[in-house]
């Protein structure tokens, strides 16, 4: 039987790597967003954020080249669930649409992603990308010491299904620090008191992929994008938390703020999940 890969324990040193990491991908986000506009493409939202990284922040964009991916982001609009790549394709006025940026700052990473409304949105498009924004925020608000993986992933399943939304299952969170990809996998569903046991120094992403349908996806033929299978609008969210001694800590902040989604804060305490 293969033994089970450990879960870092990061110390204080490390996370503040994590910290300075996070705060440059959320920074990317910020800047990016005046940028998103109806006939812009996604390619030139890309270049805007690789330039950025490179000779504002002087880090490095991960994505570039990570198993052969192309580009700096990934651009996931309306029934794009993930790893939508950049193109000459101009978004259009009421278009969603997700940006995931990941930097290497120092040999740590930062990884965080946001959705953006191109012009006015529909009411269920709205609904949507509000929902999903809710359900991360509860997923984080279920960390502290001696929760589990479980209750992160039911927080944000019962948060979806409250409204008629679907939870993404072919994807997930991951550990991350000086590397991208590590444990654990941070499911966005599951059952109360379930899986890995959260301790302090525990450093990784929630990021649910909520569908306005149905929750079965396909990738489609350049091994990249993922769509949902019965082409119904997708929205994702993704912060990178830590996990301290009494709670969470979220490691990739807005630094403009949250502006009309409620806060996450560590002090507002979560109902117990029936």
């Amino acid at each position: 039987m293969a033994k089970k890969q450990q879960v870092p324990i990061r110390s204080q040193a490390e996370i503040a790597m994590s910290r300075r990491a996070g705060a440059l991908a959320a920074d990317v986000l910020r800047m990016i967003g005046d940028h998103v506009r109806p006939g812009v493409t996604t390619d030139e939202l890309d270049r805007i954020c690789h330039d950025y990284i490179v000779e504002v922040q002087q880090a490095i964009p991960a994505n570039i080249g990570y198993h052969g991916y192309p580009k700096t982001l990934c651009t996931s609009v309306n029934h794009v669930v993930c790893h939508g790549i950049p193109s000459s394709k101009r978004l259009n006025g009421g278009d969603i649409l997700n940006i995931d940026v990941a930097v290497i700052k120092d040999g740590w990473y930062g990884d965080s992603s946001r959705m953006y409304f191109v012009g006015k949105p529909g009411v269920l498009a709205r609904r949507l990308v509000r929902t999903t924004y809710e359900a991360m925020r509860a997923g984080i608000l279920a960390v502290r010491p001696g929760a589990t993986l479980g209750d992160i992933g039911h927080a944000i399943q019962a948060v979806a299904h409250r409204e008629g939304f679907t939870v993404v299952r072919e994807y997930c969170g991951h550990g991350i620090g000086d590397i991208y990809h590590d444990e654990p996998q941070v499911l966005h569903y599951g059952r109360p008191g379930a899986g890995l046991t959260l301790e302090p120094g525990m450093v990784f992403t929630i990021e649910p992929m909520i569908n306005a349908g149905r929750p079965e996806t396909r990738e489609l033929a350049d091994g990249w994008t993922v769509v949902t299978r019965d082409h119904s609008l997708s929205a994702q969210w993704e912060h990178m938390v830590a996990v301290t001694a009494d709670g969470f800590e979220i490691l990739t902040p807005w630094p403009d703020g949250c502006g009309d989604y409620p806060a996450i804060a560590a002090d507002v305490l979560v109902p117990a999940q029936g």
